[in-house]
């Protein structure tokens, strides 16, 4: 099976690419280093030829909510123009669990990017995910400042990349389903505990601040809804534990 996978070269991107390697599958990255800007949508067709599944796990660091909504309604739909053109049999995108009510700054970019996948006729599988183990790493880079680091208020059931990167060649490999089960990780935990946790292993002295982050984006963060439901979802196997010994690296 040839795949196709919009941001190949980002935190999940790159381990769908290696599962679908693993698999024996011919893999396309669509990233402007490859000659293919999914935003512009140049040199996006040429690389979509013979093309069977493409895989969408662009991502944005936006937090607003305007820039969000453009970008993931910009990609999707170029993705989704260039692919009918060229008769790829099955659209997977990656979205994020329990983002129906929180219509506000990133999710709602991905909520508009949903609705934008659900709407084009095109065979598709939207497949939900909760935060990445790695969430603790990127927003610690963003929030640290000299002995201080600031976390959202936020409970999740975190799962590890590398297994998002599995759960969607899985899925790629399988026929459209419209939604698949949600993928979400085998413990529960605040992600101030999971930076705290993860100081303490690279051996960084930082104290950790939890806030409550305000308007419908902070509410949304510490509702709980990021949890999914574990009784309805598949469960992932590496525990945040785990991660930090086998895959994380300090700094």
């Amino acid at each position: 099976m040839r795949i196709a996978v919009a941001g190949g070269t980002g935190v999940v991107g790159q381990k769908a690419v290696q599962a679908a390697q693993a698999q024996g599958h011919d893999v396309v990255v669509l990233s402007r280093s490859e000659g293919a800007d999914v935003f512009t949508g140049a040199g996006l067709e040429e690389h979509l030829e013979g093309v069977d599944v493409v895989v969408d796990a662009l991502n944005t660091p936006s937090l607003s909510r305007r820039r969000a909504i453009e970008f993931f309604r910009t990609t999707s739909r170029h993705l989704l123009e260039a692919g009918a053109r060229r008769g790829v049999a099955h659209h997977v995108v990656l979205s994020i669990v329990g983002i129906d009510g929180i219509d506000a700054s990133y999710y709602a970019g991905k909520l508009a990017q949903e609705r934008v996948v659900e709407e084009s006729g095109v065979p598709h599988t939207i497949a939900r995910a909760a935060q990445f183990h790695e969430f603790a790493e990127q927003i610690s880079a963003r929030t640290s400042l000299g002995p201080l680091t600031i976390a959202p208020r936020l409970l999740a059931r975190p799962v590890a990349a590398r297994e998002v990167g599995e759960h969607l060649v899985q899925i790629a490999e399988a026929a459209p389903a419209g939604r698949a089960q949600d993928l979400v990780g085998p413990e529960e935990h605040a992600l101030a505990d999971m930076i705290r946790r993860m100081h303490a292993h690279d051996g960084t002295s930082r104290r950790v601040l939890e806030m409550r982050f305000p308007g419908a984006y902070g509410s949304g963060l510490a509702s709980g809804a990021l949890r999914g439901d574990p009784n309805s979802a598949v469960l992932g196997e590496m525990t945040f534990g785990q991660w930090l010994e086998q895959e994380h690296r300090a700094g």
